[in-house]
């Protein structure tokens, strides 16, 4: 018996056949399941801070990029705070919007009811909603401190020394808890172009634009003050100053801090010397009728070098080094004569022409033969 394919059949079967196959690829051209529409909530802060300075508290957190649907988000983002005391309803205190991905900040003077009393804790909270107002969620709780913020630091000078800038201001100003002071420093001149080096070592760090240095409350009848010992020569600063109250509650040491000073401006102006040399040694090397001189380096980052006195028979001291500074800690004499005695001392000098005292002398006689 012979067989005959009608060819619509074949056609219609082919097509069965790539259905059943692709099935479970494409659905065959059936609709997928539908997609719920985007709630485009914005994902939830979750590096939420609070920094209370006097009576005013100040919120940071970086406003996300994505909804929790992982779309990128457009326009926007509003933001609701509230803060909560130990126990009770989160109070709203405002709301702002920021664009996706922005630094935000929020900053709440506080009522005079949390700026007075004994310290307690006080948690912030953000709230991101959607475009229709759904919530994602509050954020983790920033702590700070309410009760009374210690007081303002009066009096704050500051001085260049050699050493580093002398800070003094007055009064321990002791709070509620143990602290003391933090102090902000900002440098004013700004640091040159960076210049990476064709060969050799690398550049030293730039000096940072900000920094803070925190001194403990001094002792009973000791003055308050400190020293800045980073400060570099040629650079001006700006200075402030805030007093700290450290306070432990519920486990956790929490800081209240007053109000900023006022500013203060230092020129950290090199007007001073190198230390004097120390440890000066003569010594007489008598097959080549000369004394050697050795001494102590000096450690100054801005020496420039060593200049030798001596004075013979009690006479005058002369300089006896030449017109350029000494790069090294000896010198040979070689302009001795015999049975003479000799004086020697040695100063050192910096880069902007500031010469220590003379140190300490050292003798040595040349005898006849």
């Amino acid at each position: 018996m012979k067989f005959v394919l009608n060819p619509n059949r074949a056609k219609a079967a082919v097509v069965v056949l790539l259905c059943l196959g692709l099935v479970e690829l494409t659905g065959c051209g059936a609709p997928g399941a539908p997609q719920p529409p985007s709630l485009k909530l914005p994902e939830r802060v979750t590096a939420l801070t609070a920094v209370r300075t006097g009576n005013s508290v100040t919120l940071h957190w970086t406003m996300p990029k994505k909804t929790t649907d992982h779309l990128v988000i457009k326009g926007p983002v509003r933001a609701a705070i509230c803060r909560r005391e130990t126990t009770g309803a989160c109070v709203p205190t405002g709301e702002v919007s920021f664009a996706p991905q922005a630094a935000a900040e929020f900053q709440e003077a506080l009522p005079a009811a949390l700026h007075a009393g004994q310290p307690r804790q006080l948690a912030y909270f953000v709230e991101l909603k959607s475009p229709k107002g759904r919530s994602a969620g509050l954020s983790n709780a920033a702590a700070v401190l309410a009760g009374f913020a210690p007081a303002a630091v009066a009096g704050l000078t500051a001085e260049a020394r050699a050493d580093g800038v002398a800070l003094h201001w007055e009064g321990s100003g002791s709070g509620t808890g143990s602290g003391g002071v933090r102090l902000h420093r900002k440098l004013l001149t700004p640091p040159a172009p960076e210049k990476k080096p064709a060969s050799g070592p690398m550049q030293p760090e730039a000096e940072p634009m900000l920094r803070d240095l925190f001194v403990e409350a001094p002792a009973a009848g000791r003055k308050s003050g400190a020293l800045d010992p980073t400060a570099h020569f040629g650079e001006s600063y700006e200075y402030t100053a805030q007093r700290v109250d450290r306070v432990a509650i519920g486990g956790a040491t929490l800081e209240l801090a007053g109000e900023i000073s006022a500013p203060i401006r230092v020129d950290v102006v090199d007007t001073f010397p190198p230390a004097v040399p120390q440890g000066l040694v003569a010594v007489l090397v008598p097959e080549e009728k000369t004394v050697d001189l050795s001494w102590q380096p000096d450690t100054e980052d801005d020496l420039a070098g060593y200049i030798v006195y001596r004075s013979e028979s009690g006479g005058d001291w002369k300089r006896i080094s030449g017109p350029q500074p000494l790069t090294g800690p000896a010198y040979r004499d070689a302009t001795v004569e015999l049975g003479h005695g000799y004086r020697y001392a040695v100063s050192a000098i910096d880069r902007t022409g500031h010469e220590s005292k003379r140190s300490a002398e050292a003798e040595e006689t040349v005898p006849n033969p």
